[in-house]
């Protein structure tokens, strides 16, 4: 306990102790919507088990107006406590608390009967909500206070009444979203009597003895949204309603500045709530972008909360706090905030999971299990995939020799943790290594491995990833041309004039690399929040910078080409691809789309636009650098081919789309869970 004296001290709410300081924060994992309630319920007891001391589940609604799309998961019957009882059940058996949130949709919601203060459409819902009367607003604070009941019928510690982020109850607090002139709007007296109703109703409905947390939007990131002195009023009225605790809630999910993305410095929004502590005298929680024991412990002891909230750490490890609490923090499974497996997934309508730990969310149906018949097993390739195959096989007990022919272990991890915004991939390389130590995996590194260096192993993984596409444009062995690896390792020279060749992925992070110089933003908390506009809600309105993003300069001039005849950057991650179009933007790098390339010349590169090759242009630059796709590596694989050698082959070996490391590791848990 000594290694985190604030993170890991109780916090005594008078009727109920939490053990530490550590909220599990609300994530719709879609977990609830397959009605499969063991798997819910086991889900959120491994969590219980590593020690989080509150949970809060995914948004559950209070009705059929209210749920965030059609079929997602309410709580307004008696089937629905029974089901949520095998959750609470699991919970409490195993040492936990949870909370259940209960999340209004209002204009957010993704259907037609989605009901708001105002009749105005929501930029990310083709739905116009219809606006409420005096009896559809009575409708909708008695059906959330109903649902706050059933939520304590059902077992629950406490409930969380969802006021941020730009949903129901946020909405009716700001002008942007809120043009009545009734009691239930114009002053803010009016605009926030809503939610001030909604925990006082709740509290007379629940008694004393039942946690009510009120996540209150203290930074809303959208025009018009509140002050800094609006969110104070609000806490205050919250807490006199009846509130046990006030969670933070950080930008409205329309708002054009990203506030969880790996991009985002850690803890960058804890000033936010430290500007609310000790104005209010109920606990006050803080949240994202806290990922590590040793983040949160610096958020409390320097006082911008009471507790931290980490919600996607806690799929990337469910021991984070027992960890933490053994002096294992090293051993904890990293959150890199990358999206793809959790809030990509929850977008997409799928369940949600995690790209470092594809248990998250699967924990019925992927198994670790000790062996009872060790094997010798060989992987050669210690990128994602291979380094998941031999930790996952050697946590089983099998005896596992790594290989790599590269000095270092990582694959093209190594060259991703390069780019600016994605430091976040140093410590998952740091972990992997650290987690190759713990579970005694040898590893063999710098040296070719053949076909004969196999044959006395029991199981063959071929993990040997990728190489570059060959693009065959004429020219392109001419000394300004040089690839993505060279770009990215640091050994190729860069001109000021760069032409990209190929927008996936790849090529984004080349740019992003490029038009950087000096200090990342993701580690210079004060110059990412000018890059993108953020300011002191306490001086400006919402927390929008008036003279809005200013970042830094462009280090170099980057055009970004693709053949596909589409917007560059369509097929980028699903909650983080415009995050990554803003920022090339902001630099001015120019996007095109629907390109030939004729030949590299030697002022630039030769393209032409469209099937009919029209409009031949030479694109100026001083530097070519070809990121045009993969191919698999499977040279090892032919040669095992050869010799009659079984082996198992995963990640960019198998399929080389886009580097996908969630894939890869997917790929390589999977596989040794069943070796």
């Amino acid at each position: 306990m000594a290694n985190y004296p604030n993170l890991l001290a109780p916090l005594d709410l008078g009727f109920t102790t939490l053990k530490n300081r550590v909220l599990m924060g609300s994530m719709h994992t879609g977990l609830e919507e397959t009605k499969d309630w063991n798997r819910v319920a086991e889900f959120y007891a491994e969590r219980a088990r590593g020690e989080v001391a509150l949970m809060v589940t995914g948004g559950i609604g209070p009705n059929l107006e209210g749920s965030v799309l059609p079929g997602a998961a309410m709580m307004v019957s008696d089937q629905d406590v029974a089901n949520h009882k095998v959750i609470t059940d699991r919970v409490h058996e195993a040492g936990g608390k949870i909370a259940m949130q209960i999340l209004h949709a209002g204009r957010y919601a993704y259907g037609p009967k989605c009901v708001a203060p105002s009749a105005i459409k929501s930029p990310i819902s083709p739905f116009a909500p219809a606006e409420l009367d005096a009896d559809g607003i009575e409708k909708q604070i008695s059906d959330i206070v109903a649902c706050a009941a059933r939520a304590q019928e059902a077992g629950y510690d406490g409930v969380e009444i969802m006021g941020s982020e730009g949903y129901f109850l946020n909405q009716f607090l700001v002008t942007h979203t809120n043009k009545r002139t009734d009691e239930w709007g114009g002053s803010y007296e009016n605009r926030m009597r809503l939610p001030v109703e909604v925990v006082r109703r709740v509290r007379a409905a629940v008694g004393t003895d039942f946690i009510i947390i009120y996540r209150l939007s203290m930074i809303d990131l959208i025009p018009n949204g509140s002050t800094h002195d609006e969110v104070v009023q609000l806490a205050q009225a919250v807490e006199a309603a009846g509130a046990t605790i006030i969670n933070t809630g950080i930008g409205w999910h329309e708002a054009r500045i990203p506030t969880i993305a790996t991009s985002v410095p850690r803890a960058a929004f804890a000033w936010v709530t430290k500007k609310l502590m000790g104005k209010v005298g109920i606990p006050v929680i803080t949240s994202n972008r806290i990922n590590t024991p040793d983040v949160a412990e610096e958020v409390l002891a320097t006082g911008c909360a009471d507790m931290v909230s980490m919600a996607r750490p806690m799929l990337a490890d469910a021991d984070f706090v027992l960890k933490a609490m053994r002096g294992k923090s090293g051993e904890i499974a990293p959150c890199i905030a990358c999206n793809q497996a959790c809030l990509d997934h929850t977008f997409s309508g799928k369940i949600s999971s995690c790209l470092v730990n594809p248990r998250a969310c699967y924990e019925t149906e992927l198994k670790i299990e000790p062996v009872t018949r060790p094997k010798a097993i060989a992987i050669v390739g210690a990128g994602p995939a291979g380094l998941s195959t031999a930790i996952t096989a050697a946590q089983r007990g099998h005896n596992v020799t790594l290989f790599d022919q590269a000095d270092e272990i990582g694959g093209q991890l190594n060259m991703a943790k390069q780019v600016p915004g994605k430091e976040e991939f140093w410590g998952l390389v740091d972990w992997y290594r650290i987690m190759l130590d713990t579970t005694g995996v040898t590893v063999s590194l710098g040296q070719p491995v053949g076909a004969d260096d196999l044959k006395t192993f029991d199981e063959v993984v071929v993990a040997t990833g990728v190489v570059p596409r060959d693009p065959g444009i004429e020219g392109q062995n001419a000394p300004n041309v040089v690839s993505y690896i060279e770009v990215l390792r640091g050994t190729a020279q860069v001109g000021k004039r760069v032409v990209i060749v190929g927008a996936g992925g790849i090529g984004f992070d080349v740019a992003e690399y490029l038009v950087h110089e000096g200090e990342s933003p993701t580690v210079n908390l004060p110059e990412w929040m000018r890059e993108w506009g953020v300011s002191d809600p306490g001086e400006n309105r919402s927390g929008l910078a008036p003279e809005g993003p200013q970042p830094a300069p462009p280090a170099r001039d980057v055009t970004l080409l693709q053949r596909k005849a589409e917007k560059p950057g369509k097929r980028l991650g699903k909650t983080t691809g415009w995050i990554h179009r803003a920022a090339l933007a902001m630099k001015n790098v120019k996007m095109k789309g629907g390109v030939n390339y004729e030949s590299v010349k030697d002022g630039g590169l030769l393209v032409s636009f469209g099937e009919a090759r029209e409009n031949p242009t030479l694109i100026e630059a001083d530097t070519i650098v070809l990121c045009a796709g993969q191919l698999p590596e499977r040279s090892l694989a032919d040669a095992l081919d050869a010799a009659g050698t079984p082996y198992h082959i995963i990640g960019g070996a198998d399929v080389a789309a886009e580097l996908d490391a969630k894939r890869a590791i997917d790929q390589g848990t999977r596989l040794a869970a069943v070796l």
